[in-house]
């Protein structure tokens, strides 16, 4: 699903709200949670899961293509944990 296809549904699901209120609505929202994360906070929506960022070392790495080893800096990556209701939803193995 991309941004548009949530503000088409959302438009579709809310039709006293305009276009232009979907819209921006879900550019605040989404603004939010990158700044959030950005900043190193942690995102928690119950039912669905849980964003967070994890800071990876840094390590040596290798060049594949040349076999040089290479210096990989640190940084951070972001995680998503689905929360048990997602997962519960998503378990193809119930079906």
């Amino acid at each position: 699903m991309t941004r548009s296809d949530l503000i088409e549904r959302l438009s579709s699901t809310f039709p006293t709200l305009t276009a232009a209120d979907v819209t921006a609505a879900a550019k605040v929202i989404l603004k939010a949670m990158a700044d959030t994360l950005e900043e190193g906070g942690r995102i928690e929506i119950r039912g669905f899961g849980s964003f967070s960022t994890n800071v990876r070392p840094p390590r040596l790495g290798r060049n594949p293509k040349t076999g040089v080893t290479v210096d990989v800096p640190a940084k951070r990556a972001i995680n998503f944990k689905p929360g048990l209701e997602l997962r519960e939803r998503v378990d193809f193995s119930r079906t």
